[in-house]
C-alpha cells in the first residue's frame, strides 16, 4: 500500500508540474501577441498621423506634401520624441525617410515569435500615393 501512495503522490506532481508549465507557456504566447496587436495599432495611428503631416500645407505646420525631416515628423507625431526614435508604454517607434516612403519600424517591449528578440512590425507609407503597407517582423 506505501508504494501505491508514492506512486500516486509521483504522477501527481508531475501533472501539476506539466499543467504550470502550460499554463506558463500560454500567458508568455499571449502576452507577446497582446504586445504585438499593440506595437500594429500604434504604427496605424502613426502612420495616419504622418500622411496628415505630409498633407498639411507648411504654413499650416505640415509638410507640404514632402516629409521634411524625422525631426519635424517626430515632433509631430508628439510621442517622446527623442530625436532619434518615438517611445509609448508599448514600445519603441523609429522613423526614417527615403524618397517618397516613410518607414516606422516599432520594437515592442514582449520577446516575439523567435523566443529571442523583441515583437517587431514595420510599416511604410507613400506619400503621394496614401500607400500603408505593414510587416510583422517578429
Amino acid at each position: 500500500m506505501g508504494s501505491q501512495q508514492i506512486l500516486l503522490i509521483v504522477l501527481g506532481v508531475i501533472v501539476i508540474g506539466i499543467a504550470v508549465a502550460v499554463g506558463l507557456m500560454m500567458f508568455n504566447s499571449q502576452a507577446s501577441n497582446s504586445n504585438r496587436q499593440v506595437v500594429v495599432s500604434d504604427l496605424n495611428n502613426f502612420a495616419s498621423m504622418a500622411l496628415a503631416f505630409y498633407k498639411t500645407n507648411t504654413e499650416n505646420g505640415g509638410g507640404g506634401d514632402a516629409w521634411g525631416t524625422t525631426d519635424q515628423i517626430g515632433q509631430w507625431l508628439g510621442f517622446s520624441w527623442n530625436g532619434t526614435y518615438m517611445q509609448t508604454e508599448n514600445g519603441t517607434y523609429t522613423p526614417s525617410i527615403s524618397g517618397d516612403d516613410l518607414t516606422i519600424i516599432g520594437t515592442g517591449t514582449e520577446v516575439g515569435n523567435n523566443g529571442s528578440s523583441p515583437v517587431q512590425a514595420t510599416i511604410i507609407v507613400t506619400g503621394a500615393t496614401g500607400n500603408i503597407s505593414i510587416t510583422v517582423n517578429n
